[in-house]
């Protein structure tokens, strides 16, 4: 009866929060794997159930170290729009009620399985970028080496590789490499699996990184040579999805030649690989012994049910009786009629491919290639959001741009001064290059009278905004110029402050505070 009453309170909780996890996150790519990944947790403990069954349960007032971090989290994923913190905030409550009515004894029978029911979760985009980005671009310039050794023609900029006749899109500008974590995930199972001394199960999960990139590649190249003589049907079609079941049978196969290799060069007598230990200890208590006398009072003890429980209702009747509605600014800023002409500048507007417009869902943007009176350009690009609630978001230029094939040379931020206003602002600034080519870009996040640089401060500021003005609305500002032949990057980033500083009055007077 506990159990069903924790199962309604965590059902009203998290409804939402599951049914974007399972028809959204669970459906992208990069991370259908998570389907499984319940099965997994469900076997492992099964797995344990001798132990598990053995181990007495000694109810733990510890439980709250996961329970109010749990509700804390809770707060922050709903008011500030970000799914992982709601993801992580329903883990932290079911091992809090577990420690709570087990104990710290029983609970770490099965730590190793509640660990991997982390795994089902996907990480934030910035941060799936910033882990798995650099290992993308090693792996698809590995592929282009393949290629250029089989004898064709390859050249990479950014995730696109240009084969001549054409060009293979490695991944999407703002994706991670779609085999790291599942890949990663295999590994960490099979080193459970290998009991053995702990440095060889390190060695094992960490040389699945280098195994997924060189992997990646091979399938990269291959998916090269079949374009140039099957065409895009096969190459697109069939082989991109069998290319993937091949390379985990080939990933797997590796890691298992990995371990024979391990027990034969460094034995070790204690050693066994998918072997179930014998349990910990012999049942000590019989079914019989152990069942409890049925009664009423049974559903209100240990204490440590009416705490847990309180904990969840107070949470529940907060999230359906207060109102978090968020408040959508009346006026949204019209980006689609933004000025052609800017003081000295004029532009021509810019198009972005739908493409790329359903995979940044924003509300509004404008694209405009801005031309001075001595024939300079500079492009001006911003994107608006009425929400930064759950599942919408800001797309850093940090993590896009290097997606083109730029590298960024130098990073830091400029302090630019404001035309005709006074003040200045201080924005992302960076020096990029490509092919020779070097351009300069400044960045910033202008929202709800805030100009921000940094993206955890953006999160930081979005839950406070929602919590305290039920708002989250915000925009990216991207300016950028080129740096001209026989133009030094000082006069390049001269004119590009002249720019900036034009435009942001025009800025400030769509963007609503």
């Amino acid at each position: 009866m506990k159990f069903a009453a924790y199962v309604v309170l965590l059902i009203g909780i998290y409804y939402s929060t599951y049914s974007w996890l399972i028809k959204k996150d669970w459906l992208r790519e990069d991370y259908s794997y998570c389907y499984l990944i319940p099965l997994v947790v469900l076997y492992l403990i099964w797995e344990k159930k001798e132990d598990l069954a053995a181990e007495k349960a000694v109810p733990s007032w510890g439980g709250l170290l996961f329970l109010i971090p749990g509700i804390a989290l809770f707060w922050v994923g709903e008011l500030a729009g970000e799914f992982y913190s709601l993801y992580l905030s329903s883990w932290l409550f079911a091992v809090g009620i577990l420690w709570m009515h087990m104990g710290r004894r029983k609970l770490k029978v099965i730590v190793f399985a509640l660990f991997m029911a982390l795994t089902m979760f996907p990480l934030p985009n910035f941060l799936n970028t910033k882990l798995t980005f650099g290992l993308k671009l090693i792996s698809s310039q590995l592929g282009v080496n393949l290629l250029q050794l089989y004898g064709m023609s390859a050249y990479r900029e950014g995730n696109v590789i240009d084969l001549g006749f054409t060009q293979l899109q490695v991944v999407d500008a703002c994706s991670g490499l779609r085999y790291l974590f599942p890949l990663l995930i295999m590994g960490i199972l099979l080193a459970y699996f290998y009991r053995a001394a702990l440095w060889k199960r390190l060695l094992l999960i960490l040389s699945t990184i280098p195994l997924m990139i060189v992997t990646n590649s091979l399938r990269i190249a291959l998916i090269g040579i079949i374009y140039q003589y099957w065409g895009a049907s096969v190459a697109e079609g069939f082989f991109h999805g069998f290319s993937g079941w091949l390379i985990f049978m080939f990933t797997l196969g590796v890691l298992l030649a990995e371990i024979r290799a391990l027990r034969r060069i460094f034995p070790s007598p204690s050693e066994s690989f998918f072997a179930r230990p014998k349990s910990l200890r012999k049942q000590e208590y019989t079914a019989a012994a152990t069942a409890e006398a049925v009664h009423w009072t049974a559903f209100f003890t240990p204490p440590h049910f009416l705490v847990a429980a309180a904990l969840l209702v107070l949470t529940l009747g907060i999230y359906q009786t207060v109102d978090f509605r968020e408040k959508i600014p009346d006026v949204r800023p019209l980006f689609s009629q933004f000025p052609l002409v800017v003081g000295t500048w004029e532009g021509t507007r810019q198009l972005m491919d739908q493409m790329f417009l359903t995979e940044l869902d924003l509300t509004d943007y404008a694209m405009v290639d801005y031309r001075s009176a001595n024939g300079r350009h500079v492009d001006f690009y911003v994107a608006y959001y009425e929400s930064q609630r759950k599942g919408e978001s800001i797309h850093s230029p940090e993590t896009c741009l290097p997606g083109g094939g730029w590298i960024f040379r130098e990073k830091g931020q400029a302090h630019i001064p404001l035309a005709g206003q006074g003040g200045q602002i201080t924005v992302n600034r960076a020096v990029m290059e490509k092919s020779g080519v070097q351009q300069i870009a400044f960045f910033w996040f202008p929202g709800r009278g805030r100009i921000l640089t940094d993206a955890w401060e953006l999160k930081i500021y979005t839950f406070w905004d929602a919590l305290t003005r039920q708002r989250t609305d915000g925009a990216l500002v991207r300016v950028i110029t080129a740096v001209y032949p026989n133009e030094r990057i000082e006069e390049a980033e001269a004119r590009l402050r002249e720019f900036t500083g034009e435009i942001v009055p025009v800025l400030n007077g769509l963007i609503s505070k």
